[in-house]
């Protein structure tokens, strides 16, 4: 009986062995169980951060800050989201005056923020100091108290605290500087920041600044780029600035009575009470309202202003009013509730050029009359003054000073014919006295008073070839009228003024009473009348004129 082979029995697969497929189980029920303990961690520790980084941030931004300016910080609120790293965005924050100055009277803040916001990742809860990249900030007010309580305020103690959040980049909109004056004669000086950025703030170097400045009056932008500090805590407005300005498309028409669009560029240096500054201007279409006659205006110059009164100091001011020189210095003060005072100091040098310091530009800028009433070049010296009020410039203005004129030519020719008549009698050669008579040269010199638009004259004496006038009056700008009254002493007695031989015979029994002091003739005069009729004659009721 043949046997049957044995069988052979075939190994077990391994997914058949029930402990490994346990172990294998196990292993991934963990990996599942530990992901999602760390999922839940993640999100408890989120939620953490979450309601932590609140108070963590709003301490590190106090603390900061308290430190920085040495003084009280408030801040309303915080609020802090984690999604995409830290995105942090405040309201309320308020920078009080150190608290010495406080206690000296400057109890409203030093600084307000309406809003502010800035970004930066999650592991800046863990450094120290925070680095912040930019810091966006919404209707920022910065007020500087009066230099007074500044200077009344007892040393304080220092805020304890560290840097905790590094600024890189500060970038601010709708802003407003305002700069309050202890003198109560004088308003706070307010100013509208259109635009302000500024890097690498904090600690004590310099912050470098880009801004843009909203000029009121005359209204326009001011684009300022510069350094800016140290911040000095104690006394803001000793505080460094300098830098460089651009003054474009400035529309003078926001002072009334005046017109005309400036450019200006220049630098300024020093702190924010006393700044140096120079500068060029450009006003290529310059008028006043009683001419409304624009003209070329452009000057180079130097001034000292002190930004916590808004006080300027000029000098030198050099100007050119299209061919005419003038030089001149004086201030810009502030007057409480009222507007500014300006003096100023004014001088037309004689000019070396044929050209320069013409009495015509002077007239064409002030004077209606077309063309102006006479030319000639001019030398003076007179204190100008303005006052403060709403009224046109030319209303407000008043100056005072004397001159010398040269070479007058005056544009009316029936004038002009008179002048020449005048000349011609007074050397005793009456025939040749007819109208279109070679012009002759003449020269003036005289004391003038300007004010409400007219100009009075004092110790106005007019020399010409054979006379010479002594003459006192008024003249009005809008070149309508003017009423002169003096003596003309001529070469020539009153017999010899006359072209009739009969005349001649007549008037000679007359020649001792107006022969005087040398003169062949001393006559009292009057000269009147409006630009289109002027009226020369005898003064029936002369006024004692003063002896020169």
């Amino acid at each position: 009986m043949t046997s049957l082979p044995e069988t052979v029995a075939e190994p077990e697969p391994v997914s058949a062995n029930p402990q490994r497929v346990m172990r294998k189980r196990g292993f991934l029920g963990w990996f599942v169980i530990a992901a999602l303990l760390a999922v839940v961690v993640l999100a408890a520790v989120g939620v953490v951060l979450v309601h932590r980084a609140g108070p963590i941030l709003k301490g590190r931004v106090v603390e900061t800050l308290s430190t920085r300016f040495n003084s009280r910080v408030e801040l309303d609120s915080l609020d802090v989201s984690v999604l995409k790293g830290l995105e942090v965005s405040g309201r309320g924050l308020r920078i009080f005056a150190p608290d010495d100055v406080v206690a000296a009277g400057a109890t409203r803040p030093l600084i307000s923020v309406e809003e502010f916001s800035f970004h930066t990742g999650l592991r800046g809860l863990f450094l120290k100091p925070m680095q912040v990249g930019t810091v966006y900030v919404s209707a920022l007010e910065i007020r500087i108290p009066p230099r007074s309580v500044r200077e009344a305020a007892a040393p304080g103690q220092h805020h304890a605290g560290k840097i905790k959040i590094v600024v890189q980049h500060f970038l601010c909109e709708r802003s407003h500087l305002v700069i309050e004056n202890g003198n109560p004669a004088k308003d706070p000086k307010r100013f509208a920041l259109d635009r302000i950025e500024m890097w690498n703030i904090g600690g004590e170097t310099p912050w470098r600044y880009d801004a843009t400045l909203v000029n009121a009056i005359p209204r326009g932008d001011i684009h300022a780029t510069g350094d800016f500090g140290p911040w000095i805590d104690e006394s803001p407005g000793d505080s460094t600035v300098n830098g460089h300005y651009i003054f474009d498309h400035a529309d003078l028409s926001t002072i009334h009575g005046i017109a005309g669009t400036l450019s200006s560029v220049g630098d300024f240096r020093g702190q924010i009470n006393r700044i140096v500054v120079t500068g060029l201007t450009q006003t290529p279409d310059f008028s006043l309202d009683t001419a409304n006659r624009p003209m070329p205006l452009a000057a180079s110059f130097g001034a000292i202003v002190d930004g916590t009164t808004g006080d300027t100091y000029l000098g030198p001011v050099q100007a050119v009013l299209r061919n005419t020189h003038i030089d001149c210095d004086g201030s810009v003060v502030n007057i409480r509730g009222h507007g500014h005072v300006i003096d100023l100091d004014v001088d037309v040098p004689e000019g070396n050029l044929p050209d320069e310091g013409l009495l015509q530009d002077l007239l064409g800028l002030a004077v209606k009359t077309r063309p102006v009433y006479l030319t000639a070049q001019i030398t003076a010296h007179a204190k100008l003054h303005i006052r403060p009020g709403k009224e046109s410039v030319t209303q407000k203005l008043s100056v005072k000073g004397n001159f010398a004129l040269r070479n007058i030519h005056f544009t009316n020719p029936q004038v002009q014919d008179k002048v020449d008549g005048l000349s011609l009698r007074a050397q005793g050669l009456p025939k040749e006295a007819k109208p279109g008579a070679p012009d002759v040269t003449s020269r003036m010199t005289g004391v003038f008073d300007l004010n409400a638009g007219r100009i009075r004259f004092d110790r106005l004496h007019y020399m010409l070839p054979g006379a010479d006038l002594q003459l006192t009056g008024l003249y009005s700008l809008d070149g309508e009228q003017f009423d002169f009254h003096g003596k003309v002493r001529t070469d020539a007695k009153v017999s010899q003024m006359v072209a009739s031989k009969w005349k001649q015979w007549l008037l000679k029994p007359v020649d001792p009473f107006f022969h005087k002091d040398g003169a062949g003739a001393e006559i009292p005069i009057r000269i009147t009348g409006t630009r289109s009729e002027p009226k020369v004659g005898l003064d029936h009721h002369p006024i004692q004129q003063p002896d020169h």
